[in-house]
């Protein structure tokens, strides 16, 4: 090889080492700045309640991290009670205040945290979030520290709360199941149900939030769904679309997943739930045009459809409230857990609901 060509790739190498120091310097010294604002604010020396799953991994583990935390702190007044498959987290958030608990923190994914939230939506209480799950996108979109389990702790046991929106979905056509089901980032129906409801556990622990897409690419051609959409807007308007053919129809209260906008316009405490009409034709084609669509959305940071779309759709609308009325029986989530299957669905949303523990500021 030349000696002029060994220079050029020397100093290209070079280029590429200085530039990767000089990111991960910058992302150090943000992160450095991040932890040292955080652990400024002042500890909250109340009782707190810790919800655990303790299906997660090393969860016996974490209690005693937990315990140790919140000794060197000097909080001393914690408890900790244990999700089970007959006590969800709504039952052992709604004991916690029975025992006299002030702020409730659950420790796990979106599950625990959703249900947990269900039992303390309209009330003064503070909820914490330890987020040790798979996706933890509620946790991600307020900024609440990942994979830190201090930081985590350091934001949940100090002064520092965000009143935030609840979603509720209601299955009007179900007589078992009257309950209005809490949501803090996306519930719907359709193809996302159906994705999240065949999920391999096994593969979700090993490959994490991917296991979702190896699901997904198992029912791209499934049957579509037929309705009528009746959406109510912000001025109180109503709006409906009659023998709407859709693929997934969703309703989002936050609309950040790793690396992509899904609703880039949601907002979690604007009092309004943004809703989605997912469509999309042409075989692979279709679908591969909705990936674009969403990459468009991510990188304009606006609610609207690539230019270049042939064979997609994406309806994105604002309301109060919405109610779908379908053809035959559709699966139905919030996030990530799968409520079963029904015709007939209500969204709506509670405005500043849920008091949660945050960072002060954003995490860079």
């Amino acid at each position: 090889m030349p000696i002029s060509a060994i220079i050029v790739l020397s100093s290209l190498a070079g280029l590429v080492l200085i530039l990767a120091v000089t990111i991960v310097s910058i992302r150090m010294y943000r992160r450095h700045s991040f932890l040292h604002r955080l652990f400024k604010r002042g500890n909250d020396h109340v009782h707190y309640a810790f919800i655990i799953n303790p299906s997660k991994p090393n969860a016996k583990r974490l209690k005693g991290r937990i315990r140790k935390y919140c000794a060197e702190k000097g909080l001393k007044d914690i408890t900790f009670i244990n999700t089970e498959l007959d006590k969800d987290g709504r039952a052992c958030a709604l004991q916690a205040l029975d025992d006299g608990a002030d702020v409730i923190v659950a420790v796990g994914g979106d599950g625990t945290v959703r249900t947990v939230a269900s039992a303390l939506a309209g009330t003064c209480h503070a909820m914490g979030i330890i987020p040790i799950g798979t996706g933890n996108l509620f946790a991600r979109n307020l900024g609440i520290p990942i994979d830190d389990i201090d930081s985590a702790l350091a934001v949940a046991t100090s002064h520092g709360s965000r009143f935030v929106d609840v979603g509720r979905l209601e299955m009007l056509d179900s007589e078992e199941d009257n309950d209005a089901h809490a949501f803090l980032i996306i519930a719907g129906t359709g193809f996302d149900a159906l994705m999240i409801d065949n999920t391999d556990p096994t593969l979700k622990k090993n490959i994490s939030w991917l296991a979702y897409f190896v699901s997904g690419a198992q029912h791209l051609f499934a049957k579509k769904y037929t309705g009528t959409v009746t959406i109510t807007g912000a001025d109180g308007q109503t709006r409906t679309q009659e023998s709407i053919v859709f693929r997934t129809l969703m309703a989002g209260n936050c609309g950040q997943i790793p690396g992509l906008s899904l609703m880039p316009e949601a907002s979690w405490n604007d009092g309004l739930l943004d809703f989605e009409i997912i469509d999309t034709s042409g075989g692979i084609i279709g679908w591969a045009n909705l990936f674009g669509d969403v990459l468009h959305q991510t990188i304009t940071h606006k609610a609207e459809q690539s230019p270049l779309s042939t064979n997609s759709k994406v309806e994105q609308l604002q309301g109060l409230s919405a109610e779908i009325t379908l053809d035959k029986a559709a699966p139905v989530q919030v996030d990530g857990d799968v409520l079963g299957e029904t015709s007939h669905i209500r969204f709506s949303v509670e405005q500043e609901a849920l008091c949660v523990r945050v960072p002060d500021f954003p995490q860079e």
